[in-house]
């Protein structure tokens, strides 16, 4: 089987390694790819929005199966036009994706078919906006409903703070036209944690649980980034919590996308708060998560071609979804200044040392060849990810492994999975 895997980042570099394992496929190509995807597949330096150019190259290999990967095309429609082209690919379309792409579709959604999440406005207009934060409890959540690379989240603590993040999404629009429309969110309190499930439209399958850290600096300081760090298994997600979920959550939703007309077909990131009133959504994404992925599918037994598979030809039901009795941590080696302004392009050494270490992960976020060596490319340069029989031990095996990597302007988290050590 010949494989396309459309994205260039963590997420893709995990799916590409798990993809890589399944002895169904003998051929993969990446668009874009990076340096580490560079190991098992052939990179072509096709932009992920660029359908047309994607479509035409999948035929020109003939390629068998297609995995759309990032938010940003699936948004686009770029899953529907391999579709069209009677490709089989997996990831949902368009109309399907809109449940990560516009937040106010989301919450319309999850109050019409009674999913709990938090209360909230959706506003069009900044000085309406303005006007309902007047009377609102603090603290309260501004959202950009579109898609802005999972940063454009504010949380406000005071009216003055509220004021300044209407102007700073919806009038000097810091997150592009994704701040055309914002949520007004009530503010929850709780534990997060992310469930990814296969979904094949009908049926839903739920991963193993993770947790992400979000803010750039320890103690969940700073600016909200793609992602910090990772872990999983979540301690605080009881099999009660997942029968719940299962009932009131996940199956619901993707019984709303049918009746909705938008079959949903592919990964459902559930981002959940654990509220002392139950479980509530804070978010759906319409894929895997980024860096969820990279604790996630390390951990899972089956052959991830077989499943992704399923969920395209509407057959998850024969599916015995299983993950290892272990855990998974990522670690997050980011360019000192991300998320605001950083630099790239110096040279990164010691990764080698992962070549040969049972259970070590570096999973390339943004990295690129130049002249022959692996560089830094972006803000959040590489995850490294370690098992472990239990998450305490994976922790300590995944900030023992950063140690293996080196580049100018390395800056890390200290504290990824310290709520382990709260349990």
């Amino acid at each position: 089987m010949k494989v396309l895997i459309v994205g260039g980042g963590g997420r893709e570099h995990a799916i590409t390694w798990a993809v890589a394992k399944s002895p169904r496929v003998d051929k993969i190509y990446a668009a874009p790819g990076n340096a580490g995807i560079a190991d098992y597949a052939e990179c072509v330096d096709i932009s992920v929005m660029d359908a047309e150019n994607l479509v035409k190259f999948a035929k020109e290999k003939e390629v068998d199966f297609v995995i759309v990967a990032p938010d940003d095309p699936l948004a686009a429609g770029v899953a529907d036009a391999f579709l069209d082209a009677g490709i089989k690919t997996f990831g949902p379309r368009k109309n399907a994706a809109i449940i990560e792409a516009s937040k106010a579709f989301s919450k319309d959604l999850m109050k019409k078919y009674n999913i709990p999440s938090a209360a909230y406005e959706t506003f069009e207009d900044a000085e309406e906006a303005l006007k309902y934060l007047e009377t609102a409890p603090m603290p309260i959540v501004l959202k950009a409903d579109g898609l802005a690379l999972g940063k454009g989240v504010l949380i406000c603590n005071t009216l003055e703070e509220a004021k300044a993040g209407v102007k700073e999404i919806m009038q000097d629009k810091k997150f592009g036209s994704a701040g055309n429309k914002m949520v007004v969110e009530e503010f929850m309190t709780g534990r997060e944690v992310s469930v990814l499930c296969y979904s094949d439209g009908k049926t839903i399958k739920p991963m193993t649980s993770a947790q992400d850290h979000k803010r750039a600096g320890d103690n969940d300081t700073g600016l909200n980034t793609g992602g910090m760090g990772t872990f999983s298994p979540s301690p605080f997600y009881t099999d009660e919590i997942a029968d719940f979920c299962m009932k009131n959550i996940y199956q619901p939703t993707i019984d709303a996308m049918k009746a909705e007309g938008r079959e949903f077909k592919g990964v459902l990131f559930c981002g959940l708060m654990l509220t002392p009133n139950g479980p509530k959504v804070l978010e759906y994404n319409a894929r895997f998560g980024d860096p969820e992925a990279q604790v996630v599918i390390p951990r899972m037994k089956n052959d991830i071609i077989d499943v992704m598979e399923a969920c395209v030809d509407g057959t998850l039901d024969t599916i015995d979804l299983q993950f290892e009795d272990n855990a998974a941590v990522c670690v997050m080696l980011a360019s000192e200044g991300y998320p605001v302004a950083y630099k790239k392009g110096f040279e990164m050494k010691g990764l080698e040392t992962f070549k040969d270490k049972e259970g070590y992960f570096a999973f390339h976020s943004g990295t690129k060849f130049s002249d022959g060596k692996v560089v830094t490319n972006g803000g959040r340069v590489i995850g490294i990810t370690a098992l472990g029989p239990d998450l305490v031990t994976a922790r300590a095996n995944a900030y023992k492994a950063t140690e293996w990597v080196d580049f100018e302007n390395k800056y890390m988290r200290h504290d990824i999975g310290k709520a382990i050590d709260e349990q």
